[in-house]
């Protein structure tokens, strides 16, 4: 039984939501079958998502979650996902019928082992790409999420900034020494590996990266950058934050 289904409520949010939780974004691909539905905004945790089901050619229905107003916060999401957190993907075909599932990182390997794309099946190549996988959760992003905080908050913490965009640095530059080595981070092929750490990489500045000594790392965020599938992905997420 999924979360929503626990808590007695459809599957789905009505298209236009009171709390103000947007509908569909322009452009989605309704000739095919919408299996997937897909909340998110412009955030580095969510463009992940949207980025492998352009990537797989899948029809999806995006929806906004506006993060800035607390949206996640509110009880109708915590029907999706407890944790008050964003991305969250349905899937109304899973093997034990609608499913949701939580975490970019899950979401990547489910939709990826699903499809039989963006993931190597065994041996060495699969876990070079697990092995990206996990270094992304444990260090880079909450060493960028952290910094992007601390630097950000109202008062200065010279202690946090320092520890956090020191971090942030560190496994910037580690990230470079291994593109130094290979074009894609776990080895030769494009992976899902590449799209968890390109989310972060979009949205460095607010942890305060650039890419002034990491040529390897520059030279590998503009090749997934120029990926139609990547490019629709974040206009499709960038659609999502309201016009000022």
């Amino acid at each position: 039984m999924t979360l929503i289904a626990a808590a007695g409520l459809p599957w789905r949010w009505p298209r236009a939501h009171s709390g103000g939780l947007a509908g569909a974004s322009a452009g989605s691909s309704f000739e095919k079958t919408t299996v997937y539905t897909v909340y998110a905004f412009a955030t580095p945790n969510s463009v992940k998502v949207p980025i492998v089901l352009e990537e797989l050619g899948l029809a999806y229905d995006l929806r906004g979650v506006n993060v800035r107003k607390g949206e996640q916060k509110a009880e109708s999401f915590a029907a999706l996902n407890v944790n008050g957190k964003v991305p969250v993907l349905i899937d109304s075909d899973g093997s034990d019928g609608a499913m949701t599932l939580t975490e970019s990182a899950a979401i990547l390997v489910y939709l990826a082992e699903k499809h039989g794309q963006l993931l190597p099946a065994e041996g060495m190549a699969r876990a070079r790409v697990f092995e990206q996988l996990f270094f992304h959760a444990s260090a880079l992003s909450p060493a960028f999420g952290q910094s992007g905080f601390f630097r950000n908050h109202a008062e200065p913490m010279p202690v946090a900034i320092d520890r956090f965009h020191g971090e942030a640095k560190r496994v910037t530059r580690l990230l470079d020494g291994v593109l130094a080595q290979r074009p894609y981070v776990a080895g030769d092929a494009y992976s899902i590996a590449d799209i968890a750490h390109f989310g972060w990489f979009w949205r460095r500045a607010f942890a305060g990266i650039d890419f002034a000594e990491t040529p390897n790392l520059a030279r590998w965020y503009e090749t997934v950058a120029q990926r139609p599938a990547v490019q629709r992905a974040i206009a499709r997420v960038e659609a999502l934050v309201p016009a000022a």
